[in-house]
């Protein structure tokens, strides 16, 4: 038995005595196309009026849509009910204007508190008085669709299927599609199986979005059976379905089933096309088989395939990620020669490369033939170009084409704004940066998490350690969560302008907010404490991070032994250097350095020199750094021979003296003094010279500190 009435519904039990009579003069005047007789009517309508009248227009159409085209249409304040919409849909449909049928589903699905059952019950209720047909329904479910009403256009699809009401596979295929598109895939395999149980004759369409809905729910290896059950339907795959298919296998880099599969295409009659090979392709530049990808490409122009825009997009892109300029001028070229189109993806991977890499010249050609080829360059590749300034610390010329893009109508937004700001920071253009944020704010673009990491970093650079924490405090109230990064670089400003207290509480503060300290947090606060001379609490802190399972860095380490050497204890850093090795932590030049500077400073030179050729027994070379604390060390004690074996020691090794051993310090001054002395006192002893004369000598020898002196000729002195 049909779901729907099959006879006309008796006016007199849908309408008053009252009702009846105007709904006879409406019909007569509707008859007589009298419009000005009809437009008196218009104020006394009612929704039951309206159903009666289209319900007597049933068998003469014309008249229906000339009622609908006087009230229904034209009166925007009228309430209509779901019953009086769906009996001027049933019209409309029958008359074939959907588009204004399906104005009327939106309105009425978008009506506020109407239930799908109420929908589906009024159309059902009203589709035979109204002679209509099964479209009406498809209409429906697609309208939900395109109005991404997806659950509800389910709800009404399985209300309609209860009734026994006849979907078409196309109306089904639409409701799919809709819900894979979105991701609701389990929904969308209820569906099927309704529209399996249904009877209604599947098709490919119906095959292949069910075949993406599996690869979306990276179910593969499902879809062999799904082809099986759809061949026994006498539904076969086509090119969509292989071509979804390669993709889904390239996407999850299975690049040999993928190409297995393509090579199975040829026996079943599909030939591969552009698309199949696109997607093998990507996968291969994925995978960072690009070589392998160029074969491909040759292959696809033995087959006699045009490769397409997107084709040579592929493999442009991953040359410029990989910072192959030579090869992405090639690829570029080749397009151009085989006539294929670059587009705004093909320009800007090449301006993006080119400014990458500091060759500004050449990116503003492309970016010069990219509007000539008539494309209009957008705010992505305009903050390319302004990112590849503000790399190059060029700042004037990334204000430039920042307000050239602002005259092409581009609107900056929070990427461009970071990089201009990025830009500024770098050359310490901070009150410059300061007021481009607050255009930011001003325009209502919000700033994100790069924007105040950006801030606060440099602003802690600067040592504007007040600007940093109200930056920080602006982050909290716009709900933007800091991170480490955030506090390591905030706790490491206060610890270089010495405030130890607040990077103890930003400390704690990190903590409490469940952001626990890293091996950078801990080196940078026990670096603080180290500068501040508070050993005792930078080992404290060191014990803590072994404790928690936190490994120390040789900087680290590095640091706990400059704090022990500042505050005057090398003999604890040198402790400390036997407690690192033994935990196999290998010390390096700088670990040696810092502490024989220690060594020296409390003039025990022994120990220092002892600690060099440890160093040297390590494999880790003395390094100019080394001789010139050595040097310094045995001239201010005057040890003046120990220092002449060591001058020579660095010579032998290969180590040049630097400005610091020359001028800086006055220790190779020294030494030189002194080597330049005993030569004299060698040749006083082969010649007759006054006492005075020679201890004059020496003292001008010793005492002296130009640079120049050793060039004195002595023999001037006995003369």
């Amino acid at each position: 038995m049909s779901p729907f009435h099959q006879n006309p519904v008796s006016s007199t039990g849908s309408v008053s005595v009252s009702d009846s009579f105007l709904v006879e003069k409406i019909m007569l005047n509707l008859k007589q196309a009298n419009a000005k007789s009809l437009r008196n009517y218009q104020f006394r309508l009612n929704p039951p009026i309206v159903v009666e009248v289209l319900f007597r227009c049933r068998d003469n159409l014309q008249l229906g849509q000339r009622f609908v085209d006087s009230f229904a249409l034209n009166c925007p304040n009228f309430k209509h009910t779901s019953m009086s919409l769906s009996a001027m849909i049933h019209i409309l449909v029958r008359s074939r204007r959907l588009s204004d049928a399906q104005v009327l589903i939106l309105r009425m699905v978008r009506k506020s508190g109407v239930s799908r059952v109420e929908i589906v019950e009024s159309l059902v209720s009203s589709y035979s008085n109204c002679g209509s047909n099964s479209l009406v329904f498809d209409l429906l479910i697609r309208t939900y669709v395109q109005a991404r009403k997806l659950r509800e256009g389910s709800e009404a699809f399985c209300l309609l299927r209860n009734k026994g009401i006849f979907i078409s596979v196309n109306a089904c295929n639409s409701l799919l599609g809709g819900l894979v598109k979105i991701g609701w895939v389990d929904l969308a395999w209820e569906i099927y199986e309704e529209v399996v149980r249904s009877g209604i004759d599947l098709n490919v369409y119906t095959l292949n979005i069910m075949v993406n809905a599996l690869c979306k729910d990276h179910k593969i290896d499902s879809v062999k059976l799904l082809l099986c059950k759809m061949e026994e339907k006498g539904i076969y795959a086509d090119f969509v379905t292989y071509n979804t298919l390669i993709n889904a296998y390239c996407g999850q880099g299975l690049l040999e089933e993928a190409f297995e599969l393509m090579n199975s295409m040829p026996v079943k009659g599909l030939k591969p096309g552009v698309v199949a090979y696109n997607s093998i392709l990507n996968g291969l530049c994925k995978k960072g088989q690009y070589e392998k990808a160029k074969e491909v490409l040759d292959e696809m122009l033995r087959m006699g395939l045009r490769p397409d825009t997107a084709t040579y997009n592929t493999l442009l892109v991953e040359s410029c990620r990989k910072d192959n300029v030579l090869e992405a001028k090639e690829i570029f070229s080749e397009m151009s020669c085989r006539g294929v189109v670059p587009d705004l993806i093909s320009f800007s991977s090449l301006i993006r490369v080119f400014s990458r890499n500091g060759m500004l010249d050449r990116a503003l050609i492309y970016f010069r033939d990219m509007k000539t080829a008539g494309l209009v360059p957008d705010n992505v590749i305009y903050t390319i170009l302004i990112d590849g300034y503000c790399r190059s610390g060029n700042m004037v010329e990334a204000l430039k084409i920042r307000d050239e893009m602002l005259e092409q109508g581009c609107v900056m937004d929070v990427v461009t704004y970071n990089t201009i700001l990025n830009g500024l920071g770098k050359k310490k253009m901070l009150a410059d940066a300061d007021e481009l944020f607050n255009e930011m704010v001003e325009r209502d673009v919000f700033p994100d998490f790069y924007t105040f990491t950006t801030l606060i970093n440099r602003h802690c650079k600067d040592g504007n350690m007040d600007k940093a924490l109200s930056l920080f405090d602006m982050m909290a109230l716009k709900n933007i969560k800091p991170d480490r990064v955030t506090y390591n670089t905030l706790i490491d400003g206060f610890c270089k302008v010495g405030e130890m207290d607040k990077a103890n509480d930003l400390w704690a503060d990190m903590i409490s907010r469940q952001i626990f300290p890293n091996y950078i947090s801990y080196g940078i606060l026990i670096n603080g404490f180290c500068s501040m001379g508070h050993v005792a609490e930078a080992f404290r802190l060191w014990h803590e991070m072994v404790e928690k399972g936190i490994e120390p860095t040789l900087v680290t380490c590095n640091t706990i032994i400059k704090g022990y050497c500042r505050s005057g204890d090398a003999c604890k850093a040198d402790e400390f250097l036997n407690k690192m090795v033994s935990e196999g932590i290998v010390p390096d030049s700088i670990t040696y350095n810092t502490l024989i500077n220690g060594f020296v400073k409390e003039k025990d030179m022994d120990k220092a020199f002892v600690l060099v050729n440890k160093m040297e027994n390590r494999g880790l070379v003395s390094d100019v750094i080394t001789y010139n604390v050595i040097l310094n060390g045995f001239c201010r004690e005057g040890r003046m021979q120990e220092a002449e074996q060591v001058h020579r020691r660095m010579i032998k090794k290969g180590v040049n003296p630097d400005r610091v051993t020359i001028l800086d310090n006055d220790v190779i001054v020294k030494v030189l003094l002194y080597i330049s002395s005993v030569c004299f006192l060698a040749k006083l002893e082969n010649t007759t010279v006054k006492s005075e004369r020679y201890c004059c000598g020496v003292a001008i020898i010793c005492s002296s500190s130009s640079s120049n002196r050793d060039e004195v000729n002595l023999w001037q002195v006995r003369k």
